[in-house]
């Protein structure tokens, strides 16, 4: 890599695990913001990337919409109610390729009905962050190493009733961004994390007129797990613990076509920076040191800005989905994140095509943001291939 893209790599590397030092100022007020950025940061950011071609095409929209087999990463619990036997995912993500071309993300999922109450999946997501040449302060190559990331996740989701459904999915996760190296903070080892995620899902069909409806309703908190660390340092980042809502409309048109359109809003359930620790003050907390608990609580009413800025932590995924005859859909939507909260703006557009037990989802993100020229997500591409096994009867 040319040494521009090696500093930038390494920006994203500091910030995805130790916070960034220029934040590390008092935030006590509304007032001293006075405007500013105070994002909200985690370590293994990874875990809140959309792994899915179809929900890619919908400005990430993913916690209501029909189960298929990438339901595990948005909300398990839809699995209770996937109308096919089995179905599989593999999607391939070439991410952040206007940094670093050789970074990807793969995800591959399934799921197995257990009769027609339960269901089980399984998905791995894989996160390679390219490679990377160290060198010492003399500019003399030290090593190439390569950052990666992966994800487990099995879950489990039961029809609670003929419209409700609940999902318990556990997952671990191996983060290693530069293992072995050493900081001011001492060695740099791997981070690692067990977490939980717990889902609901309400399902129901309508009329509208004299035409068939569906209304989906989702909610799910994912990523309860320990807090990391990278270093020796005793206090320690919290994973993007995430609650999300959601609801998704389908109307048929006729037999051939159908439209849905569906709204998820997001929070992260961890603290918002206000006072850090200073030397000049010992006896100001950072507020990492919050327990996993009082965290993710106390993120409903700890942003310094008050009520207002609570709401800039929300984001917003809209979308719309359209098929024709089962066979061929399009896709388009729009993700908002505060400018003051990261600052991520996009619009989406996907295509999807199934014939038999194959299917193959295909997005494409043109970012919204000011700076666009310059946008790391810029021309970001998703590609799945789905198998699905319907009923032996069918």
């Amino acid at each position: 890599m040319s040494n521009n893209i090696f500093k930038l790599f390494l920006a994203i590397i500091t910030i995805a695990s130790m916070n960034l030092q220029s934040i590390q100022a008092q935030i006590s007020s509304a007032s001293d913001l006075n405007g500013g950025v105070n994002a909200v940061f985690t370590s293994i950011p990874f875990l809140r990337i959309n792994p899915d071609g179809r929900a890619g095409g919908m400005g990430d929209l993913g916690l209501a919409t029909s189960p298929d087999a990438s339901s595990i990463y948005h909300n398990n619990a839809k699995l209770a109610f996937a109308e096919d036997n089995w179905g599989a995912v593999i999607t391939y993500t070439p991410w952040l390729k206007e940094l670093v071309p050789d970074m990807f993300i793969g995800h591959i999922a399934g799921f197995n009905r257990m009769g027609d109450l339960q269901t089980i999946g399984a998905s791995l997501r894989y996160f390679n962050l390219g490679s990377i040449q160290f060198t010492d302060e003399a500019g003399v190559d030290l090593q190439e190493f390569n950052p990666h990331e992966f994800a487990f996740d099995l879950g489990y989701s039961r029809k609670l009733s003929e419209k409700m459904s609940a999902g318990l999915t556990l997952k671990y996760v191996y983060s290693n961004l530069a293992k072995g190296q050493q900081t001011n903070s001492g060695q740099i080892t791997a981070a690692q994390a067990v977490a939980a995620d717990l889902s609901f899902f309400y399902n129901t069909n309508l009329l509208a007129g004299t035409r068939n409806s569906h209304l989906g309703i989702g909610a799910a908190i994912s990523n309860i797990g320990n807090k990391v660390s990278y270093t020796e340092e005793d206090i320690r980042d919290f994973i993007p613990i995430n609650f999300g809502l959601g609801a998704a409309y389908t109307l048929e048109i006729d037999d051939y076509n159908t439209i849905m359109f569906g709204l998820d809003i997001n929070k992260l359930l961890v603290p918002t920076p206000d006072t850090l620790f200073t030397a000049s003050d010992p006896e100001v907390a950072d507020h990492r040191e919050k327990s996993l608990f009082q965290g993710m609580f106390g993120s409903f009413g700890d942003a310094p800005g008050g009520f207002g800025e609570e709401m800039q932590e929300l984001m917003y995924s809209i979308g719309a989905e359209y098929w024709y005859n089962n066979q061929f859909a399009v896709r388009a939507g729009y993700f908002h994140e505060h400018a003051k909260k990261g600052n991520r703006q996009y619009l989406t557009f996907g295509v999807g095509l199934k014939y038999s037990m194959f299917g193959l989802n295909f997005s494409y993100l043109v970012p919204t943001s000011s700076g666009t020229q310059s946008n790391p997500l810029q021309n970001t591409l998703r590609f799945s291939l789905l198998f699905d096994l319907e009923d032996g009867n069918n």
